[in-house]
């Protein structure tokens, strides 16, 4: 099983730019140091929590301070770009990592950011994504004979590639290293994702977000198989990442305190419940309909969604989540802010999920595994 990262990033709005930069740097290095084998850094323009706005900065910084592990947009919020400008950025991005670059996209659900752009939340999103993804595609197939696109719902989207001129040095030449693209991760949030449907149709990486529980995380792998098969690809559950709240900590009552006391629970009270909450979708956190959404807690969710405790319960938690599911192939921690003590915390327990807790599932190839009997099935 992968071990990786997935860094929103998540930081308090109060705390200065620069050293929420260096510390997600140092975050990327540290796991570099642990054998993690690939980490996805979010992008948002107008959370004052997601504070990256041009993930692609970090990524290449990290590069050069970094020796195996592989970084990706976490994702790439295709609305927010011009599809010719965004070819050529994560091409070279691709090329500075010479193999070691994940290309996340994703449709930038943001509602800051869709206001910024001036997206609509319709569905609207969705068609320029997909839309956009295809032309960046075929600039890094057929740029180099010149053509133009033109998008009749959104022409701002337009762009025309010239064709090449090799006596006066024109023409389009920045290619992705990887052929003929880096790998595409796309990440599922709802039941029955349809972006999980659109990365199943073109057999691209499967993510899961963390707030899902355990059937709904069946309803993604559901929804990528049958497009994937429907639409000839091969779905592999060994591709598949699936990103929780880990925490690991020497014993089980330690590590519940510290995620209580700590910038994960803080997260959650301060940030993530009132965003969803505003625009309906607490949910993701709603394993019976009827629940209210003042019963949604902390507590809560670790009880339903986290994996938190000692190396052995972790491990524990893990292969049941393995079984529960039928297999996955990539386990993504969710990563808080540093500030504080929650520094160290966090420190220690990132290298005991990678020394103590990984070995212990390396059985777990993210082949087809037979669902638990006794697996917890709850939500619709």
């Amino acid at each position: 099983m992968k071990l990786g990262l997935f860094s929103m990033p998540c930081h308090p709005p109060r705390r200065p730019h620069a050293q929420t930069f260096d510390e997600d740097l140092e975050l990327l290095v540290l796991a570099d140091q642990l054998g993690y084998d690939e980490a996805w850094i979010g992008e948002h323009y107008t959370s004052t929590w997601e504070n990256i706005p041009a993930p692609d900065l970090l990524i290449a910084q990290a590069f050069a301070l970094t020796r195996n592990i592989k970084l990706g947009t976490g994702v790439s919020c295709i609305p927010n770009h011009n599809p010719a400008q965004l070819a050529h950025r994560i091409a070279q991005l691709d090329v500075m990592g010479k193999g070691r670059f994940l290309w996340g996209v994703g449709v930038g659900a943001f509602p800051g950011d869709a206001i910024l752009f001036e997206i609509p939340q319709d569905g609207t999103h969705r068609r320029v994504t997909h839309e956009n993804v295809e032309a960046i595609l075929h600039v890094w197939a057929h740029g180099e004979e010149g053509f133009s696109w033109k998008s009749e719902e959104h022409p701002r989207f337009n762009f025309t590639i010239p064709g090449h001129e090799e006596w006066r040095g024109l023409g389009f030449h920045m290619k992705p290293w990887t052929k003929p693209h880096p790998p595409i991760g796309v990440a599922g949030f709802s039941r029955s994702s349809t972006t999980l449907r659109w990365a199943g149709e073109h057999g691209w990486i499967p993510m899961s977000i963390h707030f899902v529980n355990i059937t709904d995380l069946q309803g993604h792998w559901r929804a990528y198989e049958e497009e994937a098969t429907a639409n000839a690809q091969t779905p592999r559950r060994s591709e598949w990442r699936i990103a929780r709240d880990v925490y690991v900590a020497d014993t089980d009552e330690q590590a519940r305190r510290e995620v209580l006391d700590g910038s994960l629970a803080y997260a959650y009270r301060q940030y993530f419940f009132p965003l969803l909450k505003s625009f309906g979708q607490t949910f993701v956190w709603k394993d019976d309909p009827d629940m209210r959404d003042e019963d949604i807690t902390v507590e809560h969710v670790l009880d339903t969604r986290g994996v938190i405790g000692s190396p052995d319960t972790v491990a524990r938690q893990l292969r049941e989540l393995y079984a529960q599911v039928g297999g996955f192939g990539g386990l993504l921690m969710l990563c808080y802010d540093w500030e504080g003590e929650d520094g160290p915390r966090w420190r220690r327990s990132m290298e005991l999920l990678a020394k103590e807790v990984m070995p212990q599932l390396a059985d777990l190839t993210g082949e087809p595994a037979v669902a638990a009997a006794a697996a917890t099935t709850t939500g619709d």
